[in-house]
């Protein structure tokens, strides 16, 4: 005879077991992964004068975030990113392509 617990254990491993797990899946056609544009983005360790000076007045400055400080420019095809006064990462903006 199978106790209460038992029953109760096999029945939530079912349960478990038995849930269709969802995800969306991104593609990103083979060819397209990391492909260079002709305009290169800020360097790392970049000051703020330097990224003005290169690139311009940004569309939006975001304040900074967080400890320590991280605050976002975005430009029309991508965004720099800043700790304290440097830049850590520059993202091109995704550009959705009509198959």
């Amino acid at each position: 005879m199978i106790s209460t617990l038992t029953r109760s254990a096999l029945l939530s491993l079912l349960l478990v077991f038995s849930a269709a797990p969802t995800a969306d899946t991104l593609q990103i056609p083979l060819g397209q992964q990391g492909v260079s544009q002709s305009l290169p983005l800020p360097e790392r360790g970049s000051s703020p004068e330097t990224v003005l000076r290169e690139y311009g007045e940004p569309r939006q400055r975001h304040a900074p975030v967080g400890q320590p400080p991280i605050s976002r420019w975005d430009y029309a095809d991508f965004s720099v990113y800043f700790e304290y006064r440097h830049v850590v990462h520059a993202v091109r903006h995704h550009q959705r392509r009509n198959p």
